[in-house]
């Protein structure tokens, strides 16, 4: 395992990716409504992305995938591709953004509530995006890989949910997906030592049912094998001299 240990200059040039990134979840929110599409939402966001931000989609066209954001409702558990589908009320949707500016990722998702949303859902949505955090107060430098993914898998089990083993959080900078791999599971005191200057993403997916995932035939879409309601969130952070720095925190957000 090669980690890249990033320079204070490469970490300026990283949160504002990161800001670029959060900026986008802030502006599709209200686009979230029953009626619309995924492809309707992609679009949307691609023209953000590009015109507004001058930056690039980084999943456009990433090892074939076809569009600039991905699009994960309700039992798909994450890589869903935008396409003709109509949200409706009472799905939930996780929206995934990575953006490339000045040469560098910012790479975040949150889940959204299509219209009434069921209290099982919510309660879903609510327990994974603690389960990001839990993960997160973990970093800081001397802590180690497995503190992370202990903290998280905790959690989610302690409300009976499951955690999705087969996909992970990684390193990012200039390349969106690097080492270190971040575990969503795992023991305490196991793995790489943190260091300031890493980067990574901590991206939990968290199922009501069974962990067990499949991929479609797209070839990129994962879901349920047993069709339960799946969430994640995610954050790009990088570990400071004290603790943590999040680059895509948004404006709504008042994690410390």
């Amino acid at each position: 395992m090669s980690i890249n240990i990033k320079s204070a200059k490469e970490i300026e040039l990283m949160r504002i990716a990161g800001r670029l990134a959060a900026d986008v979840l802030d502006m599709i929110g209200e686009h979230v409504v029953p009626g619309v599409t995924t492809e309707e939402l992609d679009r949307i966001c691609h023209d953000y992305i590009v015109k507004e931000q001058d930056a690039i989609p980084a999943p456009l066209d990433y090892r074939g995938f076809p569009k600039s954001i991905c699009t994960s409702i309700n039992h798909q558990v994450c890589h869903g591709i935008p396409g003709r589908k109509k949200l409706k009320s009472g799905d939930i949707i996780n929206i995934d953004i990575t953006v490339i500016k000045n040469g560098y990722h910012g790479d975040t998702s949150k889940m959204f509530m299509v219209g009434s949303v069921s209290p099982h859902a919510k309660k879903l949505i609510e327990i994974t995006q603690q389960a990001m955090y839990t993960g997160i107060q973990q970093v800081r430098p001397g802590a180690r890989l497995g503190d992370i993914g202990h903290a998280i898998q905790k959690l989610a089990e302690s409300r009976r949910y499951s955690v999705v083993r087969e996909f992970c959080g990684h390193g990012i900078g200039k390349v969106f997906h690097e080492d270190p791999q971040i575990l969503h599971y795992g023991k305490p005191d196991t793995g790489a030592e943190l260091k300031p200057g890493m980067v990574f993403t901590i991206e939990p997916m968290i199922n009501i049912g069974k962990r067990h995932v499949k991929v479609l035939a797209d070839g990129w879409t994962a879901v349920t094998k047993d069709r339960s309601l799946s969430a994640q969130w995610e954050h790009t952070l990088a570990v400071t001299e004290t603790g943590f720095e999040i680059f895509t925190l948004r404006d709504e957000e008042t994690f410390e």
